[in-house]
C-alpha cells in the first residue's frame, strides 16, 4: 500500500510541474457534503443497507483535458441488524484520495485511490483497520460555483479472522470557491471604410481633412452551455483583436456578452458579464489598456439565432466588439 501511495505522489507531482495552466469549471478548492446508501458486510454475516452520510473537500489542478486532485473525505453509516445472529452495527471511515479524471467542461467523470481508516460501531465495534479506497464517480457544474456528483467507493477493514467491507453509492452537493473559468473570443470582421462624400459641382474648391466616427464590429464567438470557459481555437481570434487595436491606438472597444435562452434570467445576465470580463482580460493580457475597454452582459434579451434549435443556441452563445475611432477624410468643400 505504501508503494501505490508513493507513485501516486510521484505522478501528481510530476503532472503539477509539467502540465498545462489552462482554467476550467472544476479548478480550485472546494468544499461537499454527500448522502446516500451504504451496504456493509462482516465475514460470516449477510450483508444490509443503511443510510451513509459524508463531508468531502479537496482541490483539483487542470492538466489541459484532463485534471488531477486531492480530497479528504470523512463517512458515518448507519446501523443496521445482520443475521444468522442478531448483529447491529454501522461503520465510520475517513481518509485522503488521489483523483484523476477527464474534464468534458461542464462534465467530470473520475476515478481516485486513496488510503483509508474504516472502523465498526455498535456490534463490530471491535473491528478496525486501514485498506485501500477505492471510487469511481461522475460531477456535473449546474451553476458557476455549484455542482452535483454520484459516486460508488468502497472501504475495508480486518481484525483477526473478521473482515468489515463497505460499499457507498452516494449523490454529493459540492461548493467550488473562487471565480469561475474564462470565455471563448470572437471573430473579427472590420466594417468597409464609409464613402467619400461627393460634392456638387463647386464654384470654388478646396480641400479639407474630416473626423468621423468609424464603427467596427467584432462578432462570432460560441460557448459551451453554463460555461464562461474560453476555446483555445479562439486564442488566434483574439489575437487579430489585439493588433487591430494597437493598429488604431484611439479607438475605445466595447465588450458584450449574450447567452441562449436556458436557465434563469439572473443567472445568464450574470454569465454574460463574466463572458465580457474575461474577453476583456484577455486582450488586457496582451497589451491593450484596460482603460480602452469597458464590458456589458445582455443576457439572453438579444438573440441573433432561434434559441429552439442546438444550433441556433451556439449562434446566441457569443460575445460581440464594438469600436468606435476617429478617420481622416479628405473631401471637397465647395466655397
Amino acid at each position: 500500500m505504501k508503494k501505490i501511495l508513493s507513485v501516486l505522489s510521484l505522478s501528481l507531482l510530476a503532472a503539477l510541474a509539467t502540465g498545462s495552466a489552462a482554467a476550467g469549471e472544476f479548478d480550485g478548492g472546494w468544499f461537499g457534503a454527500k448522502v446516500g446508501s451504504n451496504q456493509s458486510s462482516v465475514t460470516n454475516y449477510d450483508s444490509k443497507r443503511a443510510t451513509t452520510y459524508g463531508i468531502e473537500a479537496g482541490y483539483n489542478w487542470n492538466m489541459g483535458g484532463y485534471l488531477l486532485g486531492v480530497d479528504g473525505f470523512a463517512d458515518s453509516s448507519n446501523k443496521a441488524g445482520h443475521t444468522p445472529a442478531p448483529y447491529n452495527y454501522g461503520s465510520s471511515a475517513y481518509g485522503l484520495d488521489v483523483k484523476l479524471g477527464i474534464d468534458g467542461g461542464s462534465w467530470l467523470p473520475y476515478a481516485k485511490v486513496g488510503y483509508a481508516r474504516t472502523d465498526g460501531t455498535g456490534d463490530a465495534g471491535a473491528i478496525g483497520g486501514s485498506d485501500v479506497h477505492l471510487g469511481l464517480g461522475v460531477e456535473y457544474k449546474f451553476a458557476p460555483n455549484w455542482s452535483l456528483a454520484g459516486e460508488y467507493a468502497n472501504s475495508s477493514a480486518k481484525t483477526g479472522g473478521l473482515k468489515l467491507n463497505n460499499n457507498n453509492l452516494t449523490l454529493g452537493l459540492n461548493y467550488y470557491f473562487g471565480k469561475p473559468a474564462a470565455p471563448a473570443a470572437p471573430v473579427v470582421a472590420e466594417a468597409p471604410k464609409p464613402a467619400p462624400v461627393a460634392a456638387p459641382a463647386p464654384v470654388k474648391e478646396t480641400w479639407k481633412t474630416l473626423l468621423e466616427d468609424k464603427p467596427v464590429q467584432i462578432e462570432g464567438a460560441n460557448f459551451d452551455t453554463n460555461s464562461a470557459q474560453l476555446r483555445k481555437t479562439a486564442y488566434p481570434k483574439l489575437d487579430d483583436v489585439v493588433g487591430f487595436a494597437a493598429k488604431y491606438s484611439d479607438a475605445k472597444l466595447v465588450v458584450g456578452g449574450h447567452t441562449d435562452n436556458r436557465g434563469s434570467k439572473a443567472y445568464n445576465q450574470k454569465l454574460s458579464e463574466r463572458r465580457a470580463a474575461a474577453v476583456k482580460a484577455y486582450l488586457v493580457k496582451k497589451g491593450v489598456a484596460a482603460e480602452r475597454i469597458s464590458t456589458q452582459g445582455y443576457g439572453f434579451d438579444q438573440p441573433v439565432a432561434d434559441n429552439k434549435t442546438a444550433e441556433g443556441r451556439a449562434k446566441n452563445r457569443r460575445v460581440e466588439i464594438r469600436s468606435t475611432m476617429k478617420v481622416e477624410t479628405r473631401v471637397r468643400v465647395v466655397e
